[in-house]
């Protein structure tokens, strides 16, 4: 029986464990589940410890790989006190509504719960593992791997080991006017009225501001009004503000109506991008194809940024231009009035929707750039990619909005010259014009990637330091390359070392994809093995020995 272990339970460990649990196969498998946290299947940014109810989850059902029932399904099996306790109407739901956080996380939990009656329904043994903690993994007897955790070394030897340990954030500090993510510490942190500074304008940065915004007051909305926030009374003269703060100084526009799944691409093909393969000028080959795409979806949009004198580089001021220009907040009003009249008339914007089926296709050739290429698309597509597929819910622009106007929130534009001093008293940004100082900071710029070094695993890790790899590579199956002694039976789908190559690989539909793939690579290999077991007992197949016949030994040619 082959033995496997996942090493983390979120949303890759959880589809990869459907890839192994939901499959009737002659070969039976054990596979051990490791969980740090209290509850296996929830997933860091959706539990209880990192995330609070005001957060909300930027993905809608419509977009969610199902694991045994779609996440609206699961929301209409709920009883309406729950959904109601979480801010949704029972009698309303929809497949493009976003929902919070904590919600997302119940759905893994009892689908997590669902496959493992699966998968012992079909013969396989599943060990569960919750509050452990797997702090090494190294090479055991017979080319098996074992694991140590913070309990102690596990009883069993492992044939794979799945990582897939999610996103990872330093751990939170003891000085609570730092906090080096919104996850290090900051659900549980007693935040006061004070200047608080938020470095970055994405989901992260905007789930920070309403951690600490409702402790200091609430939102309300009355039928027919629009979103408010209710300050507290201010404790003497303390007074609560929230300063938002990124190099262009933009917010994130609202999420956009558009076909899902996604329709196809009509010039950047799979055709048009293999036929680029291997070219030395491959970002620029690459534009053309996006700029001739972009104006095919959207001819006005093209002529009003006269697409076709632009390059690579000064795209981004083109596309930026107009919101630079204009005050974040009139912006976000006007972008979020557009974005509901859209969904309201399922009405998609061309240019839109073009942009965001691009970015995963454009992603495939990022390895094969070179380093002045990649350079320059981390610096001109990049930007313009992540600024799309990062729109945020609609809710969530409201919040902003609603904070705005009672006063508390700002954002503030530091360009890319800016350097920060902490100290135990606050935090300062200074940058070429002026000096922000803040008593509570927050460092929410989000994910960055990771490299061997930073393995949690020192085994693993030394075995890779000492082969010479920096960046971790992986083999179509995610098997990872490079470590003597654990070549071919660790599978690494950790996404933060894997960024460097796929610099959009976030998210649970990527985590789905990821999480998948090893699963079926992994049971395939399961199988496999198997049938060669099943040849040796039958006798189709005898090993060879190890040392020839002591007879023949004696006479046989000396080697020349």
């Amino acid at each position: 029986m082959t033995t496997i272990a996942i090493v983390g339970t979120g949303p890759t460990g959880v589809y990869a464990f459907k890839a192994l649990a939901t499959v009737r196969s002659p070969e039976t498998v054990t596979i051990w589940l490791f969980e740090k946290g209290a509850d296996a299947g929830v997933g860091m940014p959706y539990s209880d410890d990192t995330a609070s109810a005001v957060m909300l989850a930027n993905i809608a059902s419509i977009e969610i790989p199902p694991v045994t029932r779609s996440y609206l399904d699961w929301l209409r099996a709920q009883t309406q006190a729950l959904l109601r306790s979480h801010g949704i109407d029972p009698q309303d739901l929809d497949d493009r509504d976003f929902t919070p956080r904590l919600m997302l996380g119940r759905y893994y939990r009892d689908e997590f719960n669902a496959l493992v009656h699966q998968a012992e329904a079909l013969g396989h043994k599943v060990e569960l593992r919750e509050r452990t903690e797997v702090t090494d993994i190294r090479p055991g007897p017979d080319g098996r791997l074992r694991l140590l955790t913070d309990q102690g070394e596990v009883e069993a030897d492992f044939d794979r080991v799945i990582v897939a340990t999610g996103h990872a954030f330093p751990d939170e500090d003891e000085n609570r006017r730092y906090f080096p993510s919104p996850w290090s510490g900051l659900v549980d942190a007693v935040v006061p009225a004070c200047p608080v500074g938020i470095l970055g304008t994405s989901l992260s940065a905007i789930d920070a501001a309403m951690a600490v915004a409702t402790q200091h007051g609430r939102f309300v909305q009355r039928r027919g009004e629009q979103l408010r926030f209710d300050p507290a009374e201010p404790e003497g003269d303390a007074l609560l503000s929230i300063t938002m703060m990124s190099r262009a100084g933009l917010l994130p526009e609202a999420d956009f109506y558009c076909p899902i799944p996604y329709e196809p691409l009509s010039v950047m093909t799979p055709e048009a991008l293999a036929a680029l393969e291997g070219r030395d000028d491959l970002l620029d080959a690459v534009f053309d194809l996006f700029r001739a795409e972009l104006t095919q979806a959207d001819p006005a949009y093209a002529e009003a940024l006269d697409l076709g004198s632009a390059t690579p580089e000064d795209f981004p001021s083109r596309y930026f231009k107009a919101r630079r220009e204009a005050d974040p907040f009139d912006w976000a009003r006007r972008n979020l009035a557009e974005a509901e009249a859209d969904r309201e008339a399922r009405r998609t914007v061309p240019w839109r929707y073009a942009i965001l089926r691009m970015h995963e296709q454009v992603e495939q050739l990022v390895e094969q750039m070179s380093d002045t290429d990649r350079d320059r698309f981390e610096a001109s597509l990049k930007p313009v990619f992540v600024d799309n597929y990062a729109a945020v819910p609609p809710e969530s622009i409201r919040r902003l909005l609603a904070l705005h106007d009672a006063g508390l929130l700002s954002v503030r534009a530091i360009g890319s010259d800016w350097k920060m001093e902490e100290s135990d008293s606050g935090t300062t940004i200074r940058t070429e014009d002026d000096s922000l100082r803040f008593d509570v900071f927050i460092d929410a710029r989000g994910q960055k990637p990771l490299e061997a070094e930073d393995l949690p695993f020192p085994s693993l890790r030394d075995s890779l330091v000492a082969a010479g790899v920096e960046v971790l590579d992986v083999d179509d199956a995610y098997r990872l390359l490079g470590a003597p002694d654990y070549e071919g039976r660790v599978y690494m789908g950790a996404i933060p070392y894997l960024m460097h190559d796929r610099p959009f690989v976030q998210g649970i539909t990527a985590a789905c994809d990821i999480g998948t793939q090893i699963g079926a690579a992994v049971l395939e290999e399961a199988a496999a093995s198997g049938r060669r077991r099943r040849r040796i007992w039958s006798g189709e197949h005898r090993p060879r020995l190890r040392h020839a016949p002591a007879e023949a030994a004696r006479t046989a040619e000396p080697a020349v």
